[in-house]
């Protein structure tokens, strides 16, 4: 399996790949279809080795091309394969066609579809429709599609799963749930986004030997958060640092009743690096939160004057973390908004942020943590219309209020300005938790007081944030706790950076 690439590109940019592949580089359509089909067959054995007996559903266009090559080779690799076309295979044409008849002339045969799937199957592969599919499905397509994840076998999608948009990720209507999702030439947005994230499974990835050039020529819609730039935000520390060279964090939060998801978010940023943190609190919680953690140092906040007084000795705010609604957190906020420091904004910070309008005035400096209900606040859409265009919401939150925007979630999305938006795809279910949020805000925080801009911080916080997460879930996903990340953090950071 080829590693996958960092860039990110929309259906009619590989759409364009391709036919520069073909028009300039000299390629044959069809020798790309062969390779598609060649790159499918040994990474579907090496997945589902056991699996003797596939059956391969055609549908229209090159999808299905591709999946008359993949019968074809299988069966010279002694499979039994029967292939079932959902749609008229007299209808397809060009390189499409060549293969099926290609497929024909080896001594396969094709069926037709009878409304189910021989039960005695073991690898489904969904050769259905492709990447351009712009509408719902319906029809004997839809029918298939529900065949398909009825049944037990598993279920290998080639190049993208049937009823999956190539851009958003959103299921048109009916969707095929694979174990594996092959993908060819360059990484297609929907797989990274919306539903494509669960239906595509598993992702293998093969180039097809298309060459760079033929990438060159577009520009992809998301940049994945690789172990490059990880590397790149993380440099080795210097041997005579000491603590006031990591910046000192002041985490604004934790008010009435809530002293939790401030600590959380002071001890993240401790185990992220930062040198110095301050927990500005409710007067109520500030022995309590030393009391758990004395790396800690805390301040109590009975009065907008301390917390001005504190943040004149910070370099970075952390606010949000656990802050509430009341006039406590109001006269936080009309402290914390009125000031320039590099900062993080996340929870009920933002929901207060949103309750003015916006009118916090935007801030270059300032990195915004809304989940998709926050995000959904902070524009006037709901949170299903965030999720549905969860690309198209980062950037318009990066715009409308300046500065940096992390859209939280599975994939979970950075913007800043006009940038390529960098997208994280580490991370595991068991991180849909309560204080997650929180530990993500202290880790950015640490970053910005380490010197990071914005949004490099961001970028690096995510990641290191979800691989965390990753390398606490080892002994299993259900019961994670944020807690389990913050002790995953150190670990985290030594294997991101390289260091001992």
């Amino acid at each position: 399996m080829q590693s996958l690439p960092a860039e990110i590109y929309s259906v009619d940019a590989v759409r364009a790949m391709d036919r520069y592949a073909i028009d300039v580089e000299g390629i044959p359509g069809y020798t790309l279809m062969t390779r598609a089909g060649e790159a499918a067959v040994r990474e579907t054995l090496a997945a589902f080795p056991r699996g003797r007996r596939w059956v391969v559903l055609c549908g229209a266009g090159n999808n299905a091309g591709d999946g008359y090559v993949v019968a074809r080779l299988a069966r010279a690799e002694s499979l039994q394969v029967d292939v079932v076309a959902v749609t008229d295979p007299a209808a397809l044409s060009g390189d499409a066609a060549r293969a099926r008849d290609d497929y024909v002339a080896c001594g396969g045969t094709i069926g037709a579809w009878p409304r189910s799937i021989d039960p005695e199957a073991d690898v489904l592969i969904d050769a259905l429709l492709g990447s351009g599919l712009a509408r719902p499905v319906g029809g004997a397509i839809a029918d298939a599609v529900a065949a398909i994840n009825a049944h037990p076998a598993p279920v290998v999608a080639l190049d993208l799963p049937t009823g999956i948009h190539g851009d958003t990720g959103q299921r048109l209507g009916a969707a095929v749930d694979a174990d594996l999702t092959i993908t060819f030439v360059a990484l297609k947005a929907g797989l990274f986004l919306g539903d494509g994230i669960a239906a595509g499974g598993s992702l293998a990835y093969d180039g097809l030997g298309v060459p760079d050039a033929c990438r060159a020529k577009a520009s992809p819609v998301l940049r994945r958060i690789t172990s490059t730039v990880l590397r790149a935000a993380l440099p080795p520390r210097r041997r005579d640092a000491h603590k006031g060279d990591f910046g000192h964090v002041a985490i604004v939060g934790g008010g009435p009743g809530m002293p939790g998801a401030a600590r959380l978010a002071g001890e993240a940023a401790l185990r992220a690096g930062a040198g110095k943190v301050t927990v500005a609190t409710w007067p109520g919680h500030s022995a309590l939160i030393s009391a758990a953690c004395p790396e800690l140092m805390t301040c109590a906040i009975d009065a907008p004057g301390a917390l001005s007084e504190l943040l004149e000795r910070a370099d970075v705010v952390a606010f949000g973390p656990g802050l509430g609604v009341s006039d406590w957190a109001r006269a936080a906020f009309d402290v914390v908004a009125a000031r320039t420091l590099p900062c993080v904004w996340d929870a009920d910070a933002l929901n207060l942020l949103a309750s003015q309008g916006g009118d916090a005035g935007r801030n270059a400096s300032r990195v915004i943590t809304p989940h998709a209900g926050e995000a959904g606040r902070l524009l006037g859409r709901s949170a299903r219309d965030v999720q549905a265009d969860r690309r198209g919401a980062v950037l318009a939150l990066a715009q409308r209020y300046g500065g940096t925007a992390v859209l939280k979630g599975a994939g979970t999305l950075v913007a800043a300005g006009d940038d390529v938006p960098f997208i994280c795809t580490a991370g595991n279910p068991g991180m849909a938790a309560a204080g997650m949020g929180d530990v993500l805000t202290g880790v950015i925080g640490a970053l910005l007081a380490q010197g990071l801009a914005p949004p490099v911080a961001a970028g690096a916080g995510v990641a290191l944030h979800a691989r965390a997460g990753d390398l606490a879930a080892v002994d299993g996903e259900r019961g994670l706790m944020a807690r389990d990340v913050i002790a995953a953090l150190r670990p985290a950071l030594r294997a991101a950076s390289g260091s001992a």
